[in-house]
């Protein structure tokens, strides 16, 4: 499993070209004979509309009631991102039948209610709910991506912001149409019974999901972490950050969940704007670790501390939980010598750690460049820039060697809702396409007009 996982890992690091960006708005009214209603709520729907060229799906109800609506809306997208789903899984040495296999061996551990929103997504786009499940759980066995939390004095106004950038291939196709997984891209809008509501950007066809912010202004998101220390007997990284945004109302809870029926090796981000207060999160399937900038773990050497800053790349800083992931604690011995002849790999992988480490390095020296001054615009800034290269000259060398490619990019202020999000198209990554402004509590109302 590990040597297969690491052909994926080949295709993942770093594009350049920067484009100016602009703030779009101008919502589109939902389309009244596109409604999908609920059973539970008969003055309640499900609908798609869009805002300047991003889908937004609109779920409430139960849950498989939201799982059907959005297998309604999106039919055709959901069928197409399966047909692209199996070719690229094929391509990159895995067989259906395995996938098969591990959600069989997850399947058990994964809540009732997720089991019933992904059958109702299965009866709404007409596949199966095996097609389904596999399809929710393979994307995440592999998620390289970058993610930070600043707050209090390190920024202008002492709110929380958390960003997070979504680091995978995005020319996967669906071969019988064409159409790309990153043009079904959608904003979900999530107002479950009996749960917080949430937004969260996901391909058509998931329940499952890698960030996002809910309405108790808990921010999360995760990142693929390699060790040799793994299981598939637990729930699967997607489903935790759906009951992280369905379920946590305080940073405890969300820690509670992230910490609890581990497998893979994982990296986190977790936010709470109410403190406001992040930490970063690091598990294996016998190991975690929690810790916020002043932890002196985040300062163990050649890491360092950023003053009310947390952030992470694919690689472990506790000492403990990188002991099963590569052989030598220190990445930072002539980085790129060590990129290029592979040297010190992480744990199934033929990455040497020296690359997880220059995005560590280029993330927070973008974040040292505007200490006490970041707000929700100049975040985004320095998410964009550490994948232009300019923030670090080796990440900039890097990724003109091994193209990085990013669906999609998230910066958040939980406490008010506001958050920003930018798109790849087929031709560009998210950092080189426009950026749109969205607050979750205004998206909500729309299910009262």
């Amino acid at each position: 499993m590990k040597k297969k996982i690491s052909t994926l890992l080949l295709i993942l690091f770093f594009l350049n070209l920067l484009i100016p960006y602009t703030i779009s708005s101008n919502i589109i009214k939902k389309d009244e004979n596109k409604l999908i209603p609920n059973t539970i709520c008969n003055n309640q729907y499900g609908w798609l509309e869009e805002h300047n060229g991003v889908n937004i799906l609109y779920l409430n109800g139960s849950n498989y009631e939201m799982g059907y609506q959005q297998g309604i809306l999106l039919k055709n997208e959901i069928n197409a991102n399966f047909r692209a789903f199996c070719n690229w899984i094929t391509q990159r040495g895995f067989s259906y039948q395995e996938l098969t296999e591990i959600w069989n061996t997850m399947k058990s551990y994964v809540p009732k209610c997720y089991i019933e929103e992904m059958e109702g997504v299965a009866n709404g786009s007409n596949l199966s709910f095996e097609n389904i499940s596999v399809y929710n759980v393979g994307f995440y066995l592999v998620v390289n991506c970058g993610s930070f939390a600043v707050w209090g004095p390190a920024t202008n106004d002492g709110k929380l912001y958390h960003a997070r950038s979504h680091d995978f291939p995005i020319k996967i196709k669906d071969p019988e149409t064409g159409i790309y997984l990153v043009e079904t891209q959608v904003l979900i809008v999530r107002k479950p019974i009996d749960c917080f509501s949430s937004v969260s950007i996901s391909e058509a066809g998931m329940v499952t999901v890698a960030d996002g912010i809910n309405e108790k202004a808990i921010a999360t998101g995760m990142l693929s972490s390699w060790t040799d220390d793994e299981k598939l007997n637990g729930i699967d990284v997607g489903f935790k950050m759906r009951m992280v945004l369905d379920l946590a109302s305080n940073i405890t809870e969300a820690i509670d969940i992230i910490t609890s029926n581990k497998t893979l090796g994982y990296n986190f981000i977790v936010s709470d704007g109410k403190i406001p207060i992040g930490y970063a999160i690091e598990t294996t399937a016998n190991f975690s670790y929690v810790g916020t900038w002043d932890n002196p773990i985040e300062s163990t050497k050649p890491f360092w501390k950023i003053d009310y800053a947390v952030r992470r790349a694919n690689i472990f800083i506790n000492p403990i939980t990188a002991e099963t992931q590569r052989k030598k604690y220190n990445p930072n011995i002539f980085p790129l010598f060590a990129i290029l002849l592979k040297r010190n790999q992480m744990s199934g992988t033929s990455i040497s750690a020296a690359s997880t480490w220059l995005h560590y390095v280029a993330i927070s020296k973008g974040i040292e460049s505007e200490w006490g001054s970041l707000d929700l615009n100049k975040t985004m800034n320095i998410l964009r820039d550490i994948y232009l290269g300019k923030t670090d000259i080796r990440f900039f060398i890097l990724y003109i060697i091994v193209a990085k490619e990013t669906p999609y990019q998230m910066v958040s202020c939980p406490q008010t809702g506001e958050f920003i999000v930018s798109l790849a198209t087929r031709n560009k990554n998210a950092y080189e396409n426009i950026i749109h402004n969205f607050n979750l509590f205004e998206l909500l109302d729309a299910f009262t007009h």
